[in-house]
């Protein structure tokens, strides 16, 4: 049976990204499978369910979410508890520094060719788009550079497709991407 890698993730928006993305990063001999949860109540409920659950060999997890004004170690920690719980102590666990808007300001280029707005990216060298795992709100200053155009699951839908994957202005986009190639590379060996 061909390897498959199953995101659990916090919400559609991550997976209308993830769609857009994936393709570029996992080679076609790997399935992947996205899970959107409502929210990270949802996706913590059903960690252990799902993992435990899932009967197919050769698979791999990645758990994904938003960071919000939590502490981004302990969120972790928890997370990887539960995976624990679930019987997979491998998964991969990536948190989106603040929220998955960061990795969106981090690629201006890819918000500009995916929205259709035309002059967004000379925007990247402000100081707040060059580091914006650090913003407050991610998403209400994307909703306000694109004037209201942003939406989220339609905008990341949209987006997804044109992030590059070699952009390191956001580190937890960075740590994601370098975690993904290392299961990816667990599955050649």
């Amino acid at each position: 049976m061909n390897p498959i890698i199953v995101f659990l993730l916090e919400e559609p928006s991550a997976k209308e990204m993830l769609n857009g993305l994936l393709p570029r990063l996992i080679p076609s001999h790997i399935a992947t499978q996205c899970i959107a949860f409502q929210g990270k109540q949802d996706l913590e409920r059903n960690i252990v369910r799902k993992m435990r659950g899932w009967k197919a060999p050769n698979t791999l997890f990645v758990v994904m979410r938003d960071q919000d004004s939590g502490d981004c170690q302990v969120i972790k920690k928890n997370l990887q508890g539960l995976c624990f719980q679930g019987n997979r102590p491998d998964a991969l666990v990536r948190i989106a520094c603040k929220e998955l808007e960061s990795w969106y300001l981090a690629d201006l280029q890819a918000v500009e060719k995916g929205l259709g707005i035309d002059g967004l990216a000379r925007n990247q060298n402000k100081a707040k788009f060059r580091n914006p795992d650090h913003l407050g709100s991610p998403s209400k200053e994307l909703s306000a550079l694109t004037n209201g155009e942003y939406q989220k699951i339609g905008g990341s839908r949209r987006i997804g497709p044109h992030l590059n994957p070699e952009n390191q202005r956001s580190n937890s986009f960075t740590v994601f991407v370098s975690g993904l190639k290392a299961l990816v590379d667990r599955f050649d060996q």
